[in-house]
């Protein structure tokens, strides 16, 4: 596993001194052991006491802030701020800082998953302590609903595709969700790559990319190989029994 990047401890440590985050969880390529330095995204999970207040928000703005300009930058350390009163609550919706801004998104299941089999804390409790255990069935719950949601969304909209990085996310999350309906498993993002719809050549692009090598791919045909794998996916998604999805 490689080691995690010194900005994650020292974030840690200015979380701890807020009274009201009780704990940080990783999450991510980080807790399953694919990081890859300057590649992956830094996913973590704090548990606040009480909900994240106006005054909590511009803290956390501020924190972050700082942190993305100084020990973290361009690392993309992200976190989702979750009022532990609302934490099994999977619809909620809470203060998520990504990619330089302050967003609100739900925890998702593949995340809660994630935690719950591979997951450990920085602060505070382990996640065993705060989620229940994921089943395989579980697992395929969470998959079919990021499938189903998001990415059912993603499929209607092909202009976004030409997005270079919708296009590898998709052709991974494709890939790991196809995985997770099968086996009732997750998968990690460097395997996902060898198991994705893409060609051989783009799949040696993906493998480059995730490595840290700046290696272009069509751009037009990339797109509609991930739009079409997503349309595909999501269909057979869509088909299946909500309680027992299965590939």
């Amino acid at each position: 596993m490689t080691a995690r990047p010194e900005a994650v401890d020292v974030f840690a440590g200015e979380l701890a001194a807020l009274s009201w985050v009780t704990d940080l969880l990783v999450a991510g390529s980080l807790a399953t052991g694919d990081y890859r330095p300057g590649v992956s995204d830094l996913d973590l999970v704090a548990i606040t006491a009480g909900p994240v207040t106006a005054g909590r928000e511009a803290a956390l703005v501020a924190l972050h802030t700082r942190l993305d300009q100084g020990k973290a930058e361009g690392l993309k350390l992200g976190c989702v701020y979750v009022d532990g009163s609302r934490l099994a609550d999977e619809a909620a919706e809470h203060p998520t800082w990504t990619h330089g801004r302050l967003v609100r998104r739900i925890l998702s299941g593949v995340t809660r998953a994630e935690l719950a089999r591979h997951g450990f804390a920085l602060l505070g409790r382990e996640p065993g302590a705060l989620l229940p255990a994921y089943t395989p069935d579980a697992v395929r719950a969470a998959a079919h609903a990021e499938l189903t949601g998001y990415w059912s969304w993603a499929a209607r909209r092909p202009w976004i595709w030409l997005d270079p990085e919708i296009a590898d996310l998709g052709l991974t999350s494709m890939a790991r969700g196809r995985h997770a309906l099968t086996t009732g498993d997750l998968l990690t993002k460097s395997r996902a790559i060898e198991e994705s719809a893409a060609p051989g050549w783009l799949r040696s692009q993906l493998r480059a990319r995730r490595s840290g090598t700046d290696t272009p791919s069509p751009r037009w045909r990339t797109a509609w190989i991930a739009w079409t794998d997503c349309r595909r996916t999501v269909a057979l998604a869509s088909a299946l029994d909500r309680k027992s999805p299965r590939i």
